[in-house]
């Protein structure tokens, strides 16, 4: 029994380190795994694909205050990008020239109120939500205003405003989506949203 458990303890780190390498290939290699509720939980590849309206993208959020707060308060989490950030996954709502309305109904890109886009006024433990510092705008040729279509509870576009195109590191497409996170709105836990 003393032989097993010896031999296990020194199969553990092995495994663990072989886990490891293959997941880094993987990612090296252009997979990326969603756990968040920005978009559909699942496997992504990441692409050559131009950003455009509608497509996922994975980005390096900007570093401004209100996501400095985001981390602190758990919305996001940390990583290695800029900033101690986590890389987010969001989908492209507008991009160049489309002219955008943030209200208490929720965005509205070109007249089109998008679903799920309400801001919420506080978080669950009861702090004030940021707001985006302009009602309406136009996006500039080098923005891009990131949302979930899928949650109601993101930290997304609503709260940061655009974020430069040059944030984003690429288009991801999804290989194997597992889990749709459609959910009636509710105040931000400190779950990474």
């Amino acid at each position: 029994m003393k032989k097993i458990l010896r031999t296990a303890a020194l199969a553990a780190p092995i495994a663990g380190s072989v886990v490891l390498a293959i997941g880094a290939l993987c990612c090296v290699a252009g997979a990326r795994v969603n756990t968040s509720k920005s978009i559909p939980v699942g496997l992504y590849w990441t692409s050559e694909r131009p950003v455009e309206r509608g497509a996922y993208v994975v980005l390096c959020p900007p570093q401004v205050g209100v996501v400095a707060e985001a981390l602190r308060r758990g919305y996001l989490s940390a990583g290695f990008c800029p900033g101690g950030y986590g890389f987010m996954m969001k989908k492209v709502a507008a991009l160049a020239s489309d002219a955008v309305d943030i209200g208490n109904a929720g965005v509205a890109v070109n007249g089109a109120l998008l679903p799920l886009s309400a801001p919420l006024p506080a978080d669950a433990a009861g702090r004030p939500m940021p707001r985006y510092h302009a009602a309406h705008f136009i996006i500039g040729n080098s923005e891009a205003l990131l949302m979930s279509d899928v949650s109601a509870t993101s930290f997304d576009g609503r709260y940061i405003g655009p974020v430069n195109r040059a944030q984003i590191e690429a288009v991801i497409v999804p290989v194997l989506v597992w889990r749709d996170h459609r959910q009636p709105p509710h105040a931000l836990s400190g779950a990474a949203p």
